[in-house]
């Protein structure tokens, strides 16, 4: 398996520990600090992780099963996406700092990310 493939992988595992300790802490830690608006925006960022971290994991298995291009870009994509829309939603939901356009450039990298596996699909 090459290295990228296990990057993905590593990075998606990551993501996925993230997402269920953050969960965790919405669900027990954070009520008594966040509004109900702050635990909503906590909320979406926690299932953006969460469905994220899979595609990543998809993503390195791909890599490792067939490679090429477009999967070891939809990595970057996922893995800048996530860092972006995740790390600013967190901010502002938790830290109450709004981070400007950061948030849709991430969401932007995200859906680049699903595109380039439509590519890596469609690729004989």
């Amino acid at each position: 398996m090459s290295g990228l493939a296990r990057l993905w992988l590593a990075l998606g595992a990551v993501a996925g520990l993230g997402a269920v300790a953050l969960s965790a802490w919405a669900a027990h830690g954070a009520p008594a600090r966040l509004d109900a608006a702050r635990l909503a925006m906590l909320q979406n960022g926690i299932t953006m992780q969460g469905w994220h971290a899979l595609a990543l994991l998809a993503t390195g298995l791909w890599a490792g099963w067939r490679g090429g291009w477009a999967v070891q870009a939809a990595g970057a994509a996922f893995s800048l996406g996530l860092l972006l829309f995740c790390g600013a939603v967190y901010a502002v939901a938790i830290g109450g700092v709004a981070l400007g356009r950061v948030a849709p450039a991430g969401g932007m990298a995200l859906m680049l990310g699903w595109l380039l596996l439509l590519v890596a699909a469609l690729r004989p």
